[in-house]
């Protein structure tokens, strides 16, 4: 027995989510560890966010083929024929066949793959033009704390993609019987672009107004003009509005009956609360680690050190809202 066929059997668990779930996690645990180890030997950071992004990326595949490769494995095995690796195109022209995807599973997957390549490409961009990032000035002397960080990143990846995960372990013949298109769909989908565009267009201006510092075309010590004058962190909004976006279409297939019976939890007697909670989990924990933990606290921290005695700073402060923009 190969190595790849030990691990799909010891993770061949009864439920379709769990034999989604436990394979996804281990893989985002095992691309950070693999990261982390030349990382804090050589204490740098350089490549955190870049290895954030290729998680998001790895997990995200593996969840969305992990049911063919399964198939494969076992027709293997039985020496019969492998079935084909599905077509993601394919699952927007037919309800998707016993080896099939379903159009929301392509989707969702594409729409994680878009947001994570966009902020990762981004992020290292900065790393590199900075030279370093300040939030690693310390925790990178120390081997256990730089390995922590790694982890942390893994269960960021690990809650975020939750609805994701939760949705592609579903079968694609339970997903047939759904409607072809749902409100939760409609509004999810919105969300995601709403938000998607609202980060990368808050990025860009913040982008635009560091280059434009650096060129000495300004001597403004922060930015109050465009999307932050509407808000004081706008891409922290757009990112957590995305990710309500994905859940919100998850949701509307974990709540329905194919989806608990695809899931294999309609056994349990909570099973639309549980399906829900899959999803609300991650826009809630990623709202969470930009309000307490790496993103606002930082930056307003950051500032408040440097301007907190200005009035033009104080006035921003109390006319600008921290977070939801004043449109």
């Amino acid at each position: 027995m190969t190595l790849l066929s030990s691990l799909l059997h010891v993770t061949n668990f009864r439920d379709p989510f769990l034999k989604t779930l436990v394979p996804s996690i281990s893989a985002a645990f095992a691309v950070q560890a693999a990261v982390a180890v030349p990382s804090i030997l050589a204490q740098s950071e350089r490549f955190y966010d870049l290895s954030g992004s290729l998680t998001y990326l790895s997990v995200t595949a593996l969840s969305l083929y992990l049911p063919t490769w399964r198939a494969r494995a076992a027709a293997a095995a039985a020496s019969s024929a492998k079935p084909a690796w599905p077509g993601l195109l394919d699952a927007f022209t037919t309800k998707g066949g016993q080896n099939g995807l379903n159009w929301r599973q392509v989707v969702l997957s594409t729409a994680v793959a878009v947001w994570a390549t966009r902020l990762g490409t981004y992020l290292f961009q900065r790393v590199i033009a900075d030279g370093h990032d300040s939030r690693f000035d310390e925790i990178r002397k120390s081997p256990p704390k730089f390995f922590g960080a790694f982890m942390a990143q893994a269960t960021w990846v690990s809650i975020s993609m939750m609805p994701v995960l939760a949705l592609n372990s579903i079968p694609p013949t339970a997903l047939a019987t759904l409607p072809v298109l749902g409100l939760t769909d409609i509004v999810g989908i919105l969300l995601f672009v709403g938000g998607l565009s609202l980060e990368i267009a808050a990025d860009r201006q913040k982008s635009a107004w560091v280059q434009a510092k650096k060129n000495k075309e300004h001597d403004e010590d922060f930015l109050t003009h465009g999307l932050w004058s509407k808000s004081r962190h706008p891409n922290y909004f757009g990112e957590s509005t995305l990710w309500t976006g994905i859940a919100t279409t998850a949701a509307g297939v974990l709540m329905s009956n194919a989806g608990q019976k695809g899931t294999g939890i309609a056994s349990t007697s909570y099973a639309r609360v549980l399906g829900l909670g899959m999803c609300v989990i991650s826009p809630v924990f990623v709202t969470f680690l930009v309000f307490k933990v790496s993103g606002i606290p930082l930056s307003e921290n950051k500032y408040d050190k440097r301007y907190g005695d200005r009035k033009d700073y104080q006035k921003w402060k109390r006319e600008t809202p921290i977070f939801i923009p004043k449109f």
